[in-house]
C-alpha cells in the first residue's frame, strides 16, 4: 500500500528536489506551495506524514500545524526551516509538531528522519499478523479468513490491502478515489465495479445477513466504510 505525504514549501528548487526523492523511495507526494492550500489539503485529504516549511506564503507553517491539530488530525508533522533558533523548534513542538529540520539539510538524514516519523503513525507501522472482530479473523501473512462460523478462506493481495485499509481507519469513510490511488496508483485502473465487489465479498465473509451490513457500508456517492 502507497504511503502519501503532503509537503509545502515555496521554494520550487528545493520542493522539486525532496519531491523526486521521496518518489524515488516510493512513497507518493502532494504538493502545496502556499499556506492556504497545505491547510486545505492537510484536513480535506488523509496523509501519512506532513511536512511544512516554516516560511509559506499567505500562511506560516506554525499556523498551519495549529489548524491541522485543532482539526483532530494526528498525522506526524515534521517542520522545515531556514530558521535553527531553539524558539522556533520549541514553539512548533508546542504547536503538535513531532520532528524539525533546518535548511540546508543532508538529504540522507531527511529520509531518515521521514522514516522514522512513519514508523510511529499506527496506522503505518501496524505490525500485528492477525485482526480479530466479532468471532472473525483475519491473517494479514497467509490471507486468510477464518468467520464465526468457523469457515476459512483465501482472498487476493488486493482484497486483503483493501481490508486492511478499511480496518486501519475504521469508523472512517474512505473516498474511491483515495483507494485507487493507494492501492492501484499508476497501474491499469480497476473496472468501476472492482471495489463494489470487493465489498460485496467481505460482506458474504464477515456479515451475518450480507443484505443487512453492520461491518462494511457502501455510502452512496462518497466511499466505504468499515464498523468494527
Amino acid at each position: 500500500m502507497l504511503l502519501k505525504i503532503l509537503l509545502a514549501e515555496d521554494e520550487e528548487n528545493i520542493a522539486s528536489t525532496i519531491v523526486l526523492n521521496l518518489e524515488l523511495e516510493g512513497y507518493m507526494v502532494s504538493h502545496a506551495s502556499k499556506g492556504k492550500q497545505a491547510l486545505e489539503l492537510a484536513t480535506k485529504k488523509h496523509y501519512d506524514l506532513i511536512i511544512l516549511d516554516v516560511m509559506l506564503p499567505e500562511m506560516d507553517g506554525f499556523t498551519i500545524c495549529e489548524g491541522i491539530r485543532k482539526a483532530g488530525i494526528t498525522t506526524p508533522i515534521l517542520f522545515l526551516t531556514a530558521k535553527g533558533t531553539s524558539t522556533d523548534r520549541v514553539l512548533g513542538l508546542k504547536l503538535g509538531a513531532d520532528d524539525y529540520l533546518t535548511k540546508p539539510f543532508d538529504l540522507e538524514e531527511f529520509l531518515l528522519r521521514i522514516k522514522n516519523l512513519l514508523k510511529r503513525n499506527p496506522a503505518v507501522n501496524d505490525t500485528s499478523n492477525i485482526y480479530s472482530f466479532n468471532n472473525n479473523t483475519i491473517n494479514y501473512i497467509s490471507y486468510e479468513i477464518t468467520n464465526s462460523k468457523g469457515e476459512v478462506s483465501t482472498v487476493s493481495k488486493r482484497e486483503m490491502e483493501l481490508l486492511k485499509l478499511l480496518i486501519q481507519r475504521a469508523n472512517q469513510v474512505i473516498s474511491r478515489e483515495e483507494i485507487l490511488e493507494r492501492l492501484w496508483n499508476d497501474e491499469s485502473l480497476p473496472t468501476p465495479r472492482t471495489i463494489d465487489n470487493f465489498i460485496l465479498s467481505y460482506r458474504k465473509l464477515f456479515e451475518q445477513n450480507s443484505k443487512e451490513p453492520q461491518h462494511f457500508h457502501s455510502i452512496r456517492g462518497v466511499g466505504y466504510k468499515f464498523t468494527p
